[in-house]
């Protein structure tokens, strides 16, 4: 939540922020500071689908435990599931237009040259609460399923992606508005796509197994992410230097930026091993640190708890914030701007926290 509070003060108050679609040339950056602030913030989604999928196996398995029936668990995560996609399109999308059209830099520094042509403004966004959304409603109809089903729907998610999208030479393309949701970014007459449904559907997946495992048994489950991230850096550094399948872009120059400036919309194969791996690494480094958390990372804490609350108030804090600024600041307003966000969304976070807490399981507020 942190790391992706950055990414959104770029947006809103720096107005930069570049963006790497398939078929279109790579952002480029003057420097590594540029670079940096982009780069960290694309540990979030991956991690949010993921954990999700881990807080979907504790979730039924905390509510079985509870008395909770098969079916109620299963209603209770889809119904979340329509809940994120109706917040996306009701609550989070006015932000974002609001943010565009009160902007004045050019559209471009958004990086808002998507594919599918730049001539027809979207009236619906599709972004990560809608794919968020879409994939706790599969994987709760899905969760039941054996391991090796759920392993190989991820991974033919992850894979196909690499195979279904199409050369540059399509990139202005206008696909149709379902071909956009379910696969491919980009604008359609209907909306703009950033998240589309399939693509990430595999590491929410990777999530439930991981989840799974940490219920039988913890110590495994963390051996488990330390080996498996330190696999996917890896794997991740061989394709990458190869430059072929799973790429999407191969490395556009030499250097550690060029090599590091990967595909995001959609995630290609390298993407999504660098992150996730990176991920995992960190999950496991984690592991039996609870106490030092409980001292020196009690924001984190904080704020961990109370995700969906954290991301609505913090897109709209931004966002009061970029009108102030309406041309932009410097990398130094960037993070001025972020630190004293986190700093008033503090105290906010810890009473909804401490809110939420008290109600019992089946509550209304537990959707949030």
């Amino acid at each position: 939540m942190v790391l992706m509070a950055v990414d959104h003060a770029a947006f809103f108050v720096a107005r930069i922020h570049p963006a790497e679609y398939w078929g279109v040339a790579m952002p480029e950056y003057p420097g590594a500071l540029a670079f940096l602030t982009r780069f960290v913030t694309h540990l979030c989604a991956p991690g949010f689908f993921f954990l999700m999928g881990v807080g979907m196996a504790l979730f039924a398995d905390s509510r079985g435990r509870l008395g909770w029936s098969e079916g109620r668990i299963t209603r209770h995560l889809a119904l979340r599931g329509v809940l994120l996609i109706g917040l996306q399109l009701l609550i989070e999308n006015p932000a974002w237009f609001a943010g565009i059209f009160a902007s004045q830099v050019r559209m471009e520094t958004y990086g808002a040259t998507a594919p599918g042509g730049s001539d027809v403004i979207p009236w619906l966004l599709i972004g990560v609460l809608s794919s968020l959304g879409a994939s706790l409603i599969v994987w709760s109809l899905l969760r039941r399923l054996p391991g090796w089903a759920i392993a190989a729907v991820s991974l033919t998610a992850v894979l196909g992606t690499q195979l279904a999208v199409p050369g540059a030479d399509q990139v202005a393309t206008r696909y149709p508005a379902l071909v956009r949701l379910m696969m491919l970014p980009g604008l359609s007459d209907l909306w703009m796509v950033t998240y589309p449904v399939v693509p990430w559907l595999g590491l929410a997946g990777a999530g439930i197994l991981f989840g799974r495992l940490v219920g039988r048994d913890p110590r495994r489950a963390y051996g488990w992410a330390l080996g498996t991230g330190g696999l996917a850096l890896l794997l991740f550094a061989a394709l990458r230097a190869a430059g072929g399948f799973g790429n999407l872009h191969p490395p556009a120059g030499e250097g550690w930026i060029a090599f590091l400036n990967v595909t995001k919309y959609p995630p290609s194969l390298v993407f999504v091993l660098l992150t996730l791996g990176i991920d995992l690494v960190l999950l496991a480094a984690l592991r039996g640190r609870e106490a030092a958390l409980g001292r020196w990372g009690r924001p984190l804490v904080v704020f961990g708890r109370t995700p969906l609350f954290f991301y609505l108030a913090h897109i709209y804090l931004f966002l009061l914030a970029g009108l102030l600024v309406r041309e932009g600041t410097g990398y130094a307003g960037l993070y001025a701007a972020w630190l004293t966000g986190l700093l008033v969304l503090y105290p906010l976070c810890g009473w909804y926290g401490g809110f939420k807490a008290r109600r019992p399981a089946d509550s209304l507020w537990r959707f949030f």
